[in-house]
């Protein structure tokens, strides 16, 4: 069999990321290291009979799929999960369960077959060069429409080496570069932080298109994430590309105290949303508690993340009759994931 592989073989039965076939169709699995592509493998199935390009689940195009595919037994592709986190431990020092969770939860998907893309916002406070962040060319360049200007959106990538993943950073020198978090140097909210959090939104979501990676979960964590229910349900809702995503909101206890403008609702709009989709804070100043109940009336599911949140969430998620994940006192990983998959099994 001709190939451009430096091959190192070595015998594996039932891969992780593989889905469970029927033995005879699957005798050995043979892995191959790529040298070309050392990011790659080959998973050559029955005695070498066939062979596909293989990455975590995608099929790897570079002149050999069509030449092998034909003959290759079909298998699912691994499931993709988004992770858009407000915070993220380490990229902010301080050290605290919701970030550390942030850190946690891809990592954790990512050792068990999911694919993962993890966002957060390119807060002034995150050191670039200690954390090696750079920009991704190929992916900034868009300009925002946000209150009737412009803002360019920049797109930085950094890794955390230990967890073997990789962060996504919405920036732009507005709203985000030349400030330090959520607070100004006083200690008070941003009058903005009602357009930061739009643009974060979008920012995320106009970025996944132009990856072209279709999520099946999107797990939003943090209030700057509240957004992407609605824009997901409405502003593409005429497109097919999140139309079988489910959309996971997980709720704490980091609220933020300053109401965000009345006008928040028109800056909403994008696109051909309507003043119908936003109506629960049209023309209102809008609370903590009036956002959420935006993110959780066009999520799928919620969970909750920490003893401590606002029991009237609760209760309208309830009432709404919204999939609701309790809080558990033992950060249960494995149960999360479970939850997760659940989602992907009904109608």
């Amino acid at each position: 069999m001709n190939s451009p592989f430096s091959v190192k073989l070595s015998i594996c039965f039932n891969p992780p990321y593989l889905d469970p076939m029927p033995a005879a169709r699957i005798n050995k699995v043979i892995i191959a290291s790529c040298a070309v592509w050392p990011q790659y493998c080959i998973l050559v199935y029955s005695k070498l009979n066939h062979i596909i390009l293989y990455n975590k689940g995608e099929f790897i195009s570079r002149g050999y799929e069509k030449k092998y595919r034909q003959n290759t037994p079909i298998m699912k592709e691994s499931k993709r999960i988004l992770f858009i986190s407000q915070q993220i431990y380490p990229f902010l020092d301080t050290e605290t369960p919701i970030r550390m969770r942030n850190r946690q939860m891809p990592e954790y998907f990512q050792s068990h077959g999911f694919e993962t893309r993890t966002f957060m916002p390119k807060f002034g406070e995150i050191n670039e060069r200690r954390n090696q962040l750079h920009e991704v060319i190929r992916l900034s360049g868009i300009n925002l429409i946000v209150s009737d200007s412009d803002h360019p959106l920049l797109i930085k990538v950094a890794s955390i080496q230990s967890a073997r993943i990789q962060i996504y950073f919405i920036d732009n020198d507005d709203y985000f570069h030349r400030r330090k978090g959520v607070l100004d140097a006083d200690g008070n909210e941003y009058k903005d932080n009602d357009e930061r959090c739009i643009f974060f939104a979008r920012g995320v979501l106009e970025t996944v298109k132009k990856l072209r990676w279709t999520p099946d979960i999107i797990c939003c964590s943090g209030w700057m994430s509240a957004l992407v229910p609605l824009y997901v349900r409405r502003a593409y809702a005429d497109t097919p590309f999140f139309e079988n995503s489910k959309l996971v909101t997980l709720l704490d206890d980091d609220e933020y105290q300053v109401p965000f403008s009345s006008k928040f609702s028109e800056k909403l709009l994008v696109g051909d949303m309507m003043q119908t989709d936003v109506r629960s804070v049209a023309g209102l100043p809008v609370a903590y508690e009036d956002l959420m109940h935006l993110a959780i009336d066009y999520s799928d599911a919620l969970v909750q993340v920490s003893p401590t949140i606002n029991s009237r969430l609760l209760n309208y998620a309830q009432n709404r009759g919204k999939n609701v994940m309790p809080y558990s006192a033992e950060e249960d990983k494995a149960e999360f994931m479970a939850f997760c998959n659940s989602l992907l099994l009904e109608e």
